[in-house]
This record gives structure tokens, sequence and C-alpha cells, in this order.
């Protein structure tokens, strides 16, 4: 692996700036995609969590902003978009801090929802090097003629997957509408699905294809990876128990819904554990506050949807918990990479139900994992699977719930009833 970061072709004045941050070795990652970014390619890098992602791309971004004659008012060259909050400020976080030790100035402007748009408009005033954004205030900031796309020569979607799936697909359409069609485009993420590849390929130009020790939790050796059977009815008592036993000080509880994640952290707060709730609905103070006091120990337990399992940096966490079971495989990777960062070891702990035991082997089987059942005394399990629903022959049922198509075929199968 190339020694420093002078080596990669970052100049002295970067090269001191990331030593300033901490960062003197570089990693797998930065290793590979560093060069490829000064050169002005397309990048599509995938890497775990914790591998240094954010620092492969911002580096060589503020170098080649840094060659160009700062001009004024500021044009925007340099787009960073994230799928959540916490992570358009970490990202800004860092690039404000390395930009601070540059020679030549670079104005940063983050932007995200839950806040006013007023004082993130104001900073727009006189143009911006570099804006991180969510998608949503973006768009918001366009209508209000805020600022514009016209002069951005580079584009990056961290936690790309996220950005490409439909959750994210009409405000990013409507993005990328307005912007030049020859950019840089890079897209980096710890995994990427068969139909998100397929996008980026879209729109990228013969991209640099970056996969580090692949993104998969069997290469992550630094988390220990636990798999408890409990009854769904018996999460609540078993997660006050681990807590208790094992002196936890601070950990990330994964739940499926806002209202568990407030129902929960409620329950927590009941038997005197400290608790506070996460998610999307909460306003921006209270998720900034949330994850502040997790970091001091004022929280032992932050419980949290899945607006957390993504981008967060925690310092140190300890410990991770799937209280629920996230819905794909991906996600998995995504919450259990909020521990054992940057080299530190971690704990992550799935709680797996009778009801729950297919989806938990499906999701092993795509991270290539197979983990052992463990019982903790007090806590045997005693539910049992609910015997697999006959399909119809109209077509076949995947799960708990009629799917679309399902609930379709049976319309017109009772339409065609009826009009028999």
């Amino acid at each position: 692996m190339t020694g420093t970061f002078a080596d990669l072709g970052l100049s002295p004045a970067l090269t001191r700036a990331a030593g300033i941050r901490g960062l003197i070795v570089p990693t797998a990652i930065q290793v590979a995609a560093i060069p490829a970014v000064l050169r002005g390619q397309d990048v599509l890098g995938r890497a775990q969590t914790g591998s240094g992602k954010t620092a492969a791309y911002v580096l060589p971004l503020l170098q080649r902003l840094t060659s160009a004659r700062s001009e004024t008012p500021r044009r925007l060259r340099a787009l960073m978009l994230a799928p959540t909050r916490e992570l358009a400020v970490q990202i800004g976080e860092l690039v404000q801090a390395i930009a601070r030790t540059l020679p030549q100035p670079i104005k940063t402007v983050i932007a995200y929802g839950g806040i006013s748009v007023n004082p993130q408009m104001m900073d727009l005033r006189g143009g911006a090097d570099v804006v991180i954004a969510t998608p949503g205030r973006l768009l918001d900031l366009l209508d209000r003629n805020a600022l514009k796309l016209d002069d951005v020569q580079m584009l990056v979607l961290d936690e790309a997957d996220r950005l490409l799936d439909l959750g994210f697909a009409d405000e990013l359409r409507r993005i990328l509408s307005r912007l030049p069609a020859f950019r840089q485009s890079l897209l980096f993420s710890a995994t990427f699905a068969d139909e998100v590849l397929a996008l980026a390929d879209q729109l990228l130009m013969n991209p640099t294809r970056i996969d580090v020790a692949s993104a998969r939790t069997a290469d992550v050796p630094a988390i220990v990876q636990r798999t408890i059977h409990v009854d769904a009815s018996r999460r609540g008592d078993l997660l006050t128990r681990l807590i208790h036993d094992g002196g936890w000080t601070r950990a990330l509880v994964f739940v499926a819904t806002q209202h568990e994640a407030e129902q929960l952290a409620w329950r927590l707060c009941h038997v005197g554990i400290k608790a506070a709730p996460f998610h999307g609905e909460l306003s921006q103070r209270k998720r900034t506050n949330a994850l502040a006091d997790l970091n001091s120990q004022a929280l032992q337990i932050v419980v949290a949807t899945d607006v957390a399992a993504r981008g967060l940096d925690i310092p140190q966490l300890p410990v991770v918990v799937n209280y629920d079971l996230p819905r794909s495989a991906d996600d998995y990777v995504h919450r259990i990479g909020r521990t054992g960062r940057a080299g530190e070891s971690g704990l992550a702990i799935s709680f797996v139900s009778a009801a729950t035991e297919a989806h938990f082997r499906l999701i092993e089987k795509r991270n290539q994992l197979r983990l052992p059942r463990e019982v903790i005394a007090g806590f045997e399990p005693r539910e049992t699977a609910a015997p697999a629903p006959v399909a119809s022959t109209g077509g076949g049922i995947k799960g708990k719930r009629p799917s679309k198509k399902d609930k379709l075929r049976a319309a017109a199968a009772a339409a065609g009833k009826s009009e028999g």
C-alpha cells in the first residue's frame, strides 16, 4: 500500500491538512480513489463503513478546487449530496476543517431540512465553491433561486445506493436535469445492489470501479456479531437485561418505526435507563442533541429508525442492536457498521424470533454469513413459526401481507366470478 498522501499526488498543503485531521497513512479506499479523482475520472467506489470513504473524495476535490482561480461572486463548482441531515453535516465539517488550513479560501455551505431555510440562503449570498446538501433542501434552494448548478464541475453522491433508490429517485432526477452534462461524478457507498449499479452506469462515464475488501460483513472482523433467539414480546426485557449485565454506557438500538422508537425509548427511561428516540419526524435540534448526548454519555441508549443507519460517525460506539431486523440485507451492513469503525472493535446483536427467522436467514445468505443462534437463560423462546400460507392458483403469496400484484390478481379473479 502507498505510504503517504503525497505519494498519491496530493499537494503539500493538502497533505499537511490531512495530517492535522489525523489522516497520516492512507486507507485502501483512499489509495485507490484519490489518484483517479485527481485525474478527473468518474469513480464508483465501494468500501466498508468506517474505511475513510469521505476523505477519499474530499481531499482530491479540494485540491482540484484550489488549483483554479478564486472568483467573486463565487461559482458553485462542487456539489455533494447525502441522504440524511447528519451525514451532510459530517461531510461539511470535514470539508470546512480541511479548507481552513489551506492558503486559498474555499467557501463551503451545508444545506439540509428540518431547520429554517433563511440562514442557508444568507450563507449562499455571494456564491459558494462547495455545497453539501440533502436533495430536498437543495431543490428548495434552487426553487428560491438561491443558487444555480450551471457551473458544477464535480458531483458526489455519498451513500449513493440510498440516493439512487426509489425514495430519492424523483428528487435526484430533478437535480440531475439541472446539472451540466459534462462533469466529474463520484458515487461512494458500502453497498450497491444490482439495480442500483445499473442506474449508476447511466450516470457515469467510463468510471474507475473500486471495490475495497468488499462491503460484506464477513470482511469486517472488528465487529463481533451475535444473534439471540427471543420471543418478540420479550425483547424489551431482554434488552434491559443486556444493558444492565453488560454495563453498556452507549448503544444504538434499531427499530422499524418512528412510533416504536418513541415507545421503546420511553420504556427504557421508565426502568432507569437514559434513552432517547431518533427518527425523521424529530426536529433537527432534537436529533443533534440526541447524538451529542450519546457521545458525551449523557444518554446510554439512542433508539433509532434506519435514518441513523447510514453515514453517522459515532466515535467508539461499542454496541449496535437490531431490536427489529432491517428490511434488506444491505441495511444490515449499514446498521452494524455504526460500530467497529476506524479500527475499533464493536458488538452487533440481532434479536430473532420464530416469525423473523426466515428473514434473518435471507440476510445471512445475502451477506455470506452463518451466525449461531443463542438463547439467554430466562428468555427461552416459546413461540413457533406460523405455517407458511398456501399459495392460490392466481399467484404466490410472498409474505404475511399480500403484495400489490397479489391484490390485483385477487380483484381480477373476483370480478371474473361476478361476471360469470
